[in-house]
């Protein structure tokens, strides 16, 4: 997109942007605040963003606090992921009812619905990218997912004040947008004047920009806004060494670090439960007392589990060194062997919601250094 095509909406007309995706039928979800976090979650007016609040996030860390800024996006990241929107956590996938000497199968049935999110920042934006590979291009893919995806609007906007563990730049997924949205913002204020400058990124967009009061956007509003993004990135908080990493880390598969590592890591799934890329589930079958119905409900799994990796006769991954390997190995090294990209966009949720603060891009350099 060229800085033509982009135009500027004040503050006082964001509320426009939701009526017109409600008008189109849209089902709006963004980032709210509740029980102390940024949560994802369904909200139908500008005023349930979390206005003036902001995040400080360290290792194990993660506090909400109010800033004298009324900006709508001026936090960073919270624990939900817009995976839970399109990949729920838990789902049923058919139904058994007994019938005298006979049973019927009751397929799930689950009607498409259209969805907006709003608020999506870019890494999380590579992360649904990351994930349609799987789940709707792959070999094995998922069609309520796919179903969920083609009819999903996405309002995208930038990242201009990355946190501490954030390290985007490092994964090439941050901190601004490039593509694989319907409309993009970057939140300007400095106090007396508060806008966003938007472009549409598809026809989609631009119907739903036609409906919003805006203006042409001017050069110095331009300027400033890309120097906003420019400065972002030279702010993460961490950084991964990606060069050789895959390579490096598939030559120290035994390596004696994984056990140190181990000595610290309690293999409670936290870093996959919050991770906005992993699809790892599990299939659990039920009969009721009465044995006339039964049914079959996928659930989100975490390779942290020992039972995950059991077949008959014990778990391939019993040991927790052996787990821990399995989760960085699998996010650096092997979805680059599957799918042609990290599963790691940099967001840096895993560092800040591990209980005992494991840093991703601190272990992954200390495996670099002592190959």
């Amino acid at each position: 997109m060229n800085n033509e095509s982009k135009s500027v909406i004040e503050r006082k007309d964001f509320q426009a942007l939701f009526d017109a995706l409600s008008a189109e039928g849209y089902k709006i979800s963004g980032p709210t605040v509740r029980d102390n976090a940024v949560i994802y979650d369904e909200i139908g007016s500008a005023e349930e963003l979390p206005i003036g609040w902001t995040d400080h996030q360290e290792g194990g860390s993660y506090r909400l606090t109010k800033s004298k800024k009324k900006t709508l996006f001026g936090f960073i990241l919270g624990p939900y992921t817009w995976k839970k929107l399109l990949y729920p956590p838990e789902k049923k996938i058919w139904e058994a009812q007994k019938s005298d000497r006979s049973f019927e199968i009751v397929e799930a049935e689950s009607k498409p619905i259209k969805q907006a999110f709003v608020g999506v920042r870019p890494c999380e934006l590579k992360a649904i990218g990351i994930q349609d590979k799987i789940l709707r291009d792959g070999q094995h893919s998922d069609p309520e997912y796919g179903a969920l995806r083609r009819n999903l609007f996405i309002v995208a906007v930038n990242c201009t004040n990355p946190g501490n563990n954030c390290f985007c730049v490092s994964m090439n997924s941050g901190p601004g947008v490039s593509d694989g949205f319907d409309l993009a913002l970057t939140e300007m204020f400095n106090g007396k004047d508060h806008y966003f400058v938007i472009e549409a990124g598809s026809r989609a967009g631009k119907k739903i920009l036609e409906k919003i009061p805006h203006r042409p956007a001017k050069p110095e509003e331009l300027e400033q806004a890309e120097k906003a993004v420019e400065r972002a990135a030279s702010k993460m908080g961490r950084s991964l060494d990606m060069k050789g990493l895959k390579e490096i880390l598939h030559n120290n598969f035994d390596s004696h670090y994984w056990g140190e590592i181990a000595k610290r890591c309690l293999t409670c799934g936290n870093c996959t439960m919050v991770c906005p890329t992993c699809f790892c589930c599990n299939i659990e079958d039920t009969t009721n007392l009465g044995g006339d119905r039964a049914e079959r409900r996928r659930y989100w799994d975490t390779c942290y589990s020992v039972d995950f990796s059991y077949i008959h006769g014990g778990s391939i991954r019993s040991t927790d060194y052996s787990r821990y390997r399995q989760w960085l190995m699998h996010k650096i090294a092997y979805w680059q062997d599957q799918f042609g990209t990290p599963g790691c966009v940099g967001c840096g949720r895993c560092i800040t919601w591990c209980p005992v603060g494991i840093d991703i891009t601190e272990e992954a350099g200390a495996i670099r250094e002592k190959a």
